[in-house]
C-alpha cells in the first residue's frame, strides 16, 4: 500500500487523543514567512522540525529580533533561504539537511543553509561538520489501538522480537498479519531505530513498507500496521502543540520500559533514548551568531528548556551544546 493511500484511509482519531483534548487547534508554527530571511537557515529531521520552529520564535538578538529560520522536512519542491540565490531543493530528513548543508560547505560561492535538523548522529569519521545536541527523544513503535497487537498483556514487545519482525522471519502476532513501516530513506529516525536493531538498510525485509513519512500515525491503516515513532513527536501530537497525526495509534512498551512516564512525559529511562542535534559548519564554531545560538550550556537555545520540554523533548543539562561530535556526513 502506498503512502497516500495509507494517509486517506487512516484518517481516525484514537481514544488516547480524544481523552487529551485532540481537537484544541495547535500552534501555527511552519516555514517562515515569505521574504523573512533570518540569519541563521537551516532544515532536515522531520522529528525536531516542530520544536526548532518554535525555538525559532524564542530565541532572539540584542535587538528582539528571530536569529532561526527553520524550514519543515516536507512542503513545496524547494526553500528560499536568502533574499538573492539562495532557492535550493527542500531536504526531507535528516541526512538531506545534512548533505545539504554538507554541500553548502564545499561550494565556496554560496552561503544558504548555516545549520541541519538531525535526529542521528554522525555516520563518516571526519571534521567537516559538529553534531551539537540540544535536546533528548526516544524511539518507541506505534501500533493502533483497535489492534490485537494492543490487546492487554500485548503491549510489549522487545529487540530481538522486532528485529524478527523487521527482518520478516515473524509475520503473525496475537493472530495479526503484521505490515510492518519504516520512515522514508534519509530519516534519522529509520537509522537510529535499525541500529537499535542491529539491522542494516540491506537486512530490511521485504515485507516491510519502506515509503512512510516517519512519524504519521495516521498511515497505519491496518491492524497490523507497526511502525518506529518519535516519542517526542507523539508527546507533541497528542497534547497538540502541532498538528495531531497520531491517528488510532499508541506507543507500545519496548523490552518492558515505558516509553513516556504517567505525566505524559518523555520517560529517559526509556530502552531506546537518543540525543537530537544541530549540525553546523566546524570552521563556523566560532562565529558569534552560531556560537551564542547553539553552543555550550548557555546558549540561547539550550536555555530554552520551557520551549523543549513542551514539544515533548527532555533537557540535556550540561551536556546541552557539547561540540565533540564531528563526522562528514
Amino acid at each position: 500500500m502506498n503512502v497516500t493511500s495509507r494517509v486517506r484511509a487512516g484518517a481516525v482519531v484514537g481514544a488516547v487523543a480524544l481523552a487529551l483534548g485532540a481537537f484544541a487547534a495547535p500552534a501555527a508554527i511552519a516555514d517562515p514567512p515569505a521574504a523573512e530571511y533570518r540569519t541563521l537557515a537551516g532544515a532536515g529531521s522531520d522529528t525536531t522540525q516542530d520544536v526548532v520552529n518554535a525555538l525559532g520564535n524564542v530565541v532572539l538578538n540584542s535587538s528582539n529580533a528571530k536569529i532561526i529560520a527553520s524550514y519543515d522536512a516536507t512542503g513545496s519542491a524547494t526553500i528560499k533561504t536568502r533574499a538573492t540565490n539562495c532557492v535550493v531543493n527542500r531536504p526531507n530528513g535528516s541526512s538531506a539537511g545534512i548533505t545539504a548543508l554538507a554541500a553548502d560547505v564545499a561550494d565556496t560561492t554560496v552561503d544558504c543553509i548555516d545549520f541541519a535538523r538531525s535526529s542521528r548522529g554522525a555516520k563518516t569519521a571526519g571534521s567537516t561538520l559538529t553534531w551539537i545536541p540540544f535536546a533528548k527523544d526516544a524511539v518507541s513503535v506505534a501500533v493502533r489501538t483497535d489492534s490485537a497487537l494492543y490487546a492487554a498483556g500485548a503491549q510489549n514487545l522487545t529487540t530481538a522480537q522486532l528485529a524478527s519482525i523487521y527482518t520478516c522471519n515473524t509475520t503473525t502476532l496475537n493472530g495479526v498479519t503484521l505490515t510492518p513501516l519504516l520512515p522514508q530513506t534519509g530519516s534519522g529516525t529509520r537509522s537510529f531505530f535499525l541500529e537499535k536493531l542491529g539491522l542494516t538498510d540491506a537486512q530490511v525485509g521485504s515485507c516491510v513498507d519502506q515509503t512512510v513519512q516517519e512519524n504519521n500515525g495516521v498511515a497505519l491503516n491496518t491492524a497490523g500496521d507497526i511502525a518506529p515513532y518519535s516519542v517526542a513527536q507523539y508527546i507533541a501530537q497528542v497534547n497538540t502543540k502541532v498538528s495531531d497525526i497520531h491517528g488510532a495509534t499508541d506507543l507500545i512498551q519496548v523490552n518492558s520500559t515505558a516509553p513516556y512516564t504517567s505525566a505524559f512525559a518523555l520517560n529517559t529511562g526509556f530502552t531506546f533514548t537518543r540525543d537530537v542535534y544541530n549540525v553546523v559548519p566546524t570552521a563556523k564554531l566560532t562565529d558569534a551568531t552560531i556560537a551564542s545560538t547553539f553552543v555550550g550550556s548557555a546558549s540561547k537555545v539550550c536555555a530554552a528548556t520551557s520551549t523543549l520540554t513542551d514539544y515533548g523533548f527532555g533537557t540535556l543539562g550540561t551536556a546541552c551544546g557539547a561540540t565533540t561530535i564531528t563526522g562528514n556526513n
